[in-house]
């Protein structure tokens, strides 16, 4: 038999939704990559930017565990961005771990760590309001009802 209790419909995705979600998704699939190449060819990728042997020794000095919340940071944050596109509420938690990932990389490197040429302040604050925007955002698209 057939229910006869009205289905819940949520609210159609704005523009906008559209538009932040395939920016993050562009500005995050940077991180990754610099992740990725960090990783696999820090002696070009370092060289490329005008860094050198000492900045690939000090990232291939890393301990595990600040690798992972380095990871965590990137690879959460471009998570967040594929599911706030699909339109998921699970974009709020992914964006929370992303941060979490970015406090703890940063705060390590910046307390104890100590690279050879520290980042200009610039790109670490837009680093910070991008995460902090994108959280944001999805939490309110989740309380509006547009993320399920």
């Amino acid at each position: 038999m057939a229910s006869t209790a009205p289905a819940e419909t949520r609210p159609s995705a704005p523009w906008h939704l559209w538009a932040i979600g395939t920016i993050g998704l562009l500005w995050n699939a940077f991180g990754c990559y610099d992740y990725v190449m960090s990783k696999l060819s820090p002696d070009t990728y370092f060289a490329e930017m005008g860094l050198g042997p000492d900045m690939v020794a000090y990232m291939a000095a890393f301990p595990a565990w600040l690798t992972a919340f380095w990871a965590l940071g990137v690879w959460g944050s471009l998570a967040g961005s594929i599911l706030l596109l699909a339109r998921s509420r699970l974009a709020v938690p992914a964006f929370a771990l992303s941060l979490l990932g970015l406090a703890v990389s940063q705060g390590a490197q910046m307390l104890w760590l100590h690279p050879p040429q520290d980042p200009p302040a610039a790109i670490v604050v837009t680093i910070w309001g991008a995460l902090a925007f994108f959280l944001i955002y999805a939490m309110r698209m989740k309380r509006e009802g547009v993320l399920g």
